[in-house]
């Protein structure tokens, strides 16, 4: 074989290569991807905060929303204390938020826990608007205009819910929306044991 042809048949096998170990690393990440999507349920993620006390966050009240002619008051850590609340991460620009508003409105009626909006990175009078469709469910509604009281919460995106137990500790985080499905048998079991610690 002349050494052009040899030449010839080595930068085939180079540019082979060159193409199929790309391709043998990204199949091998989709398939580990997939493995861990179909391992269990994607909405619960481990939070570093779970059992340990609720950021230290104040956040103003949500600029202009008020209930019965008195504003609605902002988020105020001190607030957990000797409380079961659940604390909801929610925006009206995010689809699943929409999607939740309903049962937020359904566990607003259980008394037994305190409701609290973290309105991210939102609007007012968007966020009015979106409580105005679909009923404000929060006994208190901080906005987080810059994002930061998310971080400090730890939060992927929206929305998400956290239990914070009635002394001041993260109980429980949910990422995602809250559906009929998980309500029922996730929220409000995990809701029903934080009650049951503090009694």
């Amino acid at each position: 074989m002349s050494e052009a042809a040899t030449g010839k048949t080595e930068g085939v096998g180079r540019r082979r290569i060159v193409v199929l170990v790309p391709l043998a690393v990204f199949l091998a990440l989709a398939l580990l991807f997939l493995l861990q999507l179909s391992a269990g349920d994607p909405s619960i993620i481990p939070s570093a905060l779970i059992g340990h006390r609720a950021p230290q966050t104040n956040l103003p009240p949500l600029a202009g929303l008020e209930r019965e002619g008195a504003p609605v008051p902002g988020l105020d850590a001190a607030s957990f204390r000797g409380n079961v609340s659940v604390v909801n991460v929610w925006a009206s620009w995010c689809v699943p938020c929409h999607d939740e508003a309903p049962l937020l409105m359904q566990l607003a009626k259980d008394r037994r826990v305190r409701l609290v909006g973290i309105n991210y990175k939102d609007d007012a009078g968007n966020a009015r608007r979106f409580l105005g469709r679909y009923g404000d469910p929060y006994v208190a509604a901080g906005a987080d205009q810059n994002g930061r009281a998310a971080i400090e919460w730890g939060v992927y995106g929206v929305p998400e819910t956290f239990i914070v137990g009635r002394d001041g500790r993260i109980t429980y985080k949910l990422v995602g929306p809250i559906t009929s499905d998980n309500y029922a048998s996730v929220l409000l079991p995990q809701i029903e044991k934080a009650l049951a610690a503090g009694s």
